[in-house]
């Protein structure tokens, strides 16, 4: 998996003037011509989202005209963006349901176009897209340049097989027994600084077995040479979702750690050009908090965890 190391995608913000100036010179995917008035109500992960006349009256002149908002994003990273078959352009997945629910509710189409990750940012600040929905972590750097709204805050977690055998329910559980993860991640790293505390509790220092993708990590999961998989929890929900149809894994959830272990926010990046925009997608992603859309995408992803109860705004403080 793509920037499995991390638990939203951190690449840096940082861009030359060259970069922008290539890019404000192309048109390339990312412009949308004005598209037809958006359906007064939408169907999103079996929910019904109607249309807020006073939010679409919020949006900016430019948006409200040609009744599109620019989405940038960067597939796959399941399961926030992932093609529905693999060689089409048709897009699935967190991401991709949530913008279709947002763009609903605000009455516009949110149209998304896949972007290398590492030349979004830029992208957003040349005028190319209005906005990236694509695991984003949001961090100080990049609020330099974009605006966040946050929509979910996730960290590593803990895959066990089904039926969870071992009662694992906390890092500390980890101590003494075998663990797989994936080498030179942050969840290596994660367990490698819990063996200090797996010392103090006299529990003995935790098994770490690397492997060199998380897949075959999950193998030795499955084969029982280890007792869990330390992974991102939202790569942990969606392979406890899909795998043999979800009977083969399941998440530990920690009440210590809901959105999993060293969490950050990952939010929608909004160009600093559309503060209205930006309003407008809070408010919008608020009110499917509010009336329980919000839950419904994040269940069909196996990743009800690591979502948010508010939708803030520029979360990150480091």
């Amino acid at each position: 998996m793509k920037y499995a190391h991390v638990s939203g995608r951190a690449v840096t913000a940082a861009v030359t003037t060259t970069a922008l100036l290539a890019l404000a010179g192309c048109g390339g995917s990312g412009e949308s011509a004005p598209a037809a008035n958006a359906p007064a109500s939408l169907k999103v992960a079996g929910v019904t989202v109607k249309k807020d006349a006073e939010l679409h009256a919020a949006l900016p002149d430019a948006v409200k005209k040609s009744g599109t908002v620019r989405v940038a994003t960067d597939v796959p990273y399941a399961p926030f963006e992932m093609f529905v078959t693999e060689g089409e352009k048709e897009l699935t997945g967190l991401d991709y349901d949530l913008g279709q629910a947002i763009g609903a509710r605000l009455g516009v189409k949110f149209a998304f176009t896949p972007q290398k990750f590492d030349g979004i940012v830029p992208a957003i600040q040349a005028g190319k897209f209005d906005v990236a929905m694509s695991a984003m972590t949001d961090n100080k750097e990049r609020q330099a340049v974009v605006d966040f709204v946050d929509y979910s805050v996730s960290g590593s977690g803990i895959m066990v097989v089904k039926g969870n055998p071992e009662k694992i329910t906390t890092l500390d559980d980890l101590c003494g027994k075998k663990v797989a993860v994936q080498a030179a991640t942050n969840q290596l790293d994660l367990l490698k600084e819990h063996q200090k505390a797996c010392g103090k509790a006299g529990a003995g220092e935790i098994g770490i077995q690397t492997f060199p993708k998380d897949s075959d990590a999950q193998l030795a999961l499955r084969a029982d040479k280890v007792v869990a998989q330390v992974l991102t929890k939202p790569a942990a929900g969606w392979t406890a979702k899909t795998a043999d149809g979800g009977s083969a894994f399941e998440v530990v959830d920690d009440p210590a750690a809901s959105g999993g272990y060293n969490a950050s926010p990952n939010g929608i990046a909004v160009s600093k050009k559309l503060p209205e925009l930006t309003d407008a997608i809070q408010k919008a992603l608020q009110s499917l908090i509010d009336d329980g859309a919000a839950t419904k995408i994040f269940e069909k992803y196996g990743v009800a965890s690591i979502a948010v109860e508010e939708a803030t705004r520029n979360a990150a403080v480091d």
